[in-house]
């Protein structure tokens, strides 16, 4: 019994990923990534201690089209900065941080469910 969500083909979604690479929508990225449901973004952080408000600007600029971002930190999880937190949640943003591989399976569920969400993801080294 096949149990996968339909997913409309326009959506973006994340297939694979591994040591320095993403495959979302049958294109292959090696680079950190910012994923939407109608969008993909090559991002410029190379390890979690890079990323600032200003690397997550593509997110926080549009301006209601995304209500949960998705922060996948590389290897492991780690906590969100407090001032990162605020801005975000300012802007009208919920953020959970977690390893890559789970902000992966977790954007793919949320997207799956119609959710506006977000996942910036910092490759595996």
């Amino acid at each position: 019994m096949d149990i996968s969500p339909i997913i409309p083909g326009d959506r973006n979604v994340i297939e694979s990923y591994g040591p320095g690479r993403f495959l979302v929508s049958q294109q292959q990225y090696t680079s950190s990534l910012l994923v939407t449901p109608s969008w993909i973004s090559l991002w410029n952080v190379q390890s979690y201690a890079d990323i600032t408000l200003e690397s997550l600007f593509r997110v926080t600029e549009t301006k209601g089209e995304i209500e949960v971002l998705l922060i996948g930190a590389g290897e492991r999880m780690q906590p969100p900065s407090s001032k990162l937190h605020i801005a975000l949640r300012e802007a009208g943003i919920s953020v959970d941080v977690m390893d890559t591989g789970a902000a992966c399976r977790t954007y793919n569920l949320l997207m799956g469910d119609g959710r506006r969400v977000a996942a910036a993801l910092v490759a595996l080294p």
